[in-house]
């Protein structure tokens, strides 16, 4: 069986180097392809796919927000989310999104190879520590550290701030109106019972949201 992968990601590198890889395979063959959530969002409702690889930061709507309304369209997706991010806060976003597996882009081609496999035999592949954590990461309210209860926009803008990026080129890098960056900045404070940027990077630093 030849699976059908489409790819989406932003960097036409990372793009490039996964086709002439997955080329090398006798039965995964490249279908389509995008640069940004928007357009991926389109060509995935279009069909024709197998599995498809999201990356999770892309412009204008990002891989999340592309995983959560595909899978409203169809919840038998087969969706693999890649990110640079290694820590588990995303990790467990995607998967609790509709995901049926997240790696990082630098984990091994055998196993990224491996899983476009299961996923395409309907299976679902999950780090063994990170299915611990989705497991018994059910303690009470009060315990859940203030960053999981932003939306996955938010947690992008606050990385971004924590590294010192102004709201005006996050707006740029985001696609998005300076307006809209400032909107987003405000409900992360008061979620985040914050008052200026120093307390977020604080924040960022000491949680090692960056890691």
């Amino acid at each position: 069986m030849i699976i059908r992968v489409f790819l989406a990601d932003d960097h036409r590198l990372f793009r490039d180097g996964l086709k002439r890889i997955l080329a090398e395979t006798s039965d995964i063959v490249v279908v389509g392809e995008a640069t940004d959530g928007l357009e991926a969002l389109k060509k995935m409702r279009h069909g024709g796919w197998d599995v498809a690889l999201l990356d999770v930061s892309m412009p204008g709507m990002n891989g999340l927000e592309v995983l959560k309304r595909i899978m409203t369209d169809d919840a038998k997706h087969q969706v693999l989310m890649l990110s640079t991010y290694h820590e588990d806060e995303y990790a467990i976003r995607t998967i609790r999104a509709g995901a049926s597996a997240y790696l990082t882009k630098n984990s091994p081609i055998d196993l990224l190879i491996s899983v476009i496999r299961r996923l395409a035999n309907g299976g679902k592949y999950i780090d063994p520590e990170l299915a611990e954590k989705l497991l018994f990461d059910l303690g009470p309210a009060a315990s859940i550290p203030p960053h999981s209860i932003l939306s996955d926009r938010e947690l992008d803008v606050l990385k971004l701030i924590a590294v010192g990026i102004p709201l005006t080129e996050i707006s740029q890098k985001l696609a998005l109106s300076a307006k809209t960056v400032s909107t987003y900045r405000t409900r992360i404070l008061e979620k985040m019972n914050m008052q200026n940027n120093a307390q977020l990077v604080r924040y960022v630093t000491e949680h090692k949201l960056m890691e």
